[in-house]
């Protein structure tokens, strides 16, 4: 029967053409071997599964489309997404259909949140398709007092190096439930509130420019926006640990916006490109 079905479909990527199903025949529901042979980058996925869903269009997150349509393609044949959602755009069916393969693994909460992790990604990718560009939070830590990941701790070391200064933090990560103004963006990884206390203004904006520079999503926000005290509020991008609230930080953030609820534009430092802490890094 596999046999059959495999030359109704074809193999797509190994060089077969690949065949119509017959009518009625929904191709989700078929997973009979191999059917897609390439390589997903992940910080490619990681930054479109934080960018689509915030999209008010289907447009694609440059760069990602491949490796994307390589992730549905493995969703569609397990039955998790429809084939009319396979189309390279990481959005909200994506988003739902990963995070029940991620529950179906056992996982739950921050893990199963829709944002792929490594071992989900290349769970998923059996094979498939290999992982390439790998992105780790690393291990929780403690720094200056707060809990963060060693990934989101490297890169406050090396703001803090660019800007000749320790930086004080006054609310790190994986704290669900810890500040209920912050609207659960720092119950998963990569997230942290700074003290601008004794900084004029002028020094806040190099702070926050500092912060985009490495790799955050980083705003001054101000007690004008929210029940909050001046502060610097910094999200890691591409952190694989984050909360869903910082997912969506993320993609306003990368689309122009202030990441707050008012979907404001973005007030902060304009730093160009838009990079990651990998892509700072090369």
């Amino acid at each position: 029967m596999a046999l059959v079905l495999t030359a109704l479909l074809g193999v797509v990527g190994l060089g077969t053409p690949a065949q119509a199903a017959p009518p009625g025949m929904d191709v989700k529901a078929v997973d009979v071997g191999v059917v897609d042979v390439g390589v997903v980058d992940m910080e490619a996925v990681l930054k479109a599964a934080q960018i689509d869903p915030r999209r008010p269009d289907s447009a694609l997150t440059p760069g990602s489309k491949d490796s994307v349509l390589l992730v549905e393609r493995a969703l569609n044949a397990k039955g998790l997404l429809t084939s009319g959602y396979v189309d390279g755009h990481f959005g909200t069916k994506t988003v739902e259909a990963y995070a029940a393969y991620q529950r179906s693994l056992g996982y739950t909460g921050i893990d199963a949140s829709g944002l792929p992790g490594q071992t989900s990604l290349k769970s998923l990718g059996t094979n498939r398709y290999t992982v390439t560009r790998v992105v780790t939070a690393g291990t929780r830590v403690t720094f200056r007092g707060a809990t963060v990941n060693t990934r989101t701790r490297a890169m406050l070391v090396e703001a803090e190096r660019l800007l000749n200064r320790q930086l004080v933090i006054t609310q790190g990560s994986y704290n669900p439930g810890g500040d209920p103004t912050s609207a659960g963006t720092h119950d998963g990884g990569g997230v942290v509130d700074l003290s601008v206390s004794g900084m004029t203004a002028a020094t806040r904006t190099s702070v926050a420019r500092v912060l985009r520079q490495v790799g955050f999503a980083a705003w001054v926000r101000t007690p004008a926006q929210g029940d909050w005290a001046y502060h610097i509020h910094a999200v890691a991008l591409g952190d694989p640990d984050q909360s869903t609230p910082a997912q969506h930080q993320s993609g306003d953030y990368y689309l122009g916006f202030n990441g707050l609820a008012n979907h404001g534009a973005d007030d902060g430092p304009v730093v160009t490109p838009k990079v990651t802490w990998e892509e700072y890094q090369r």
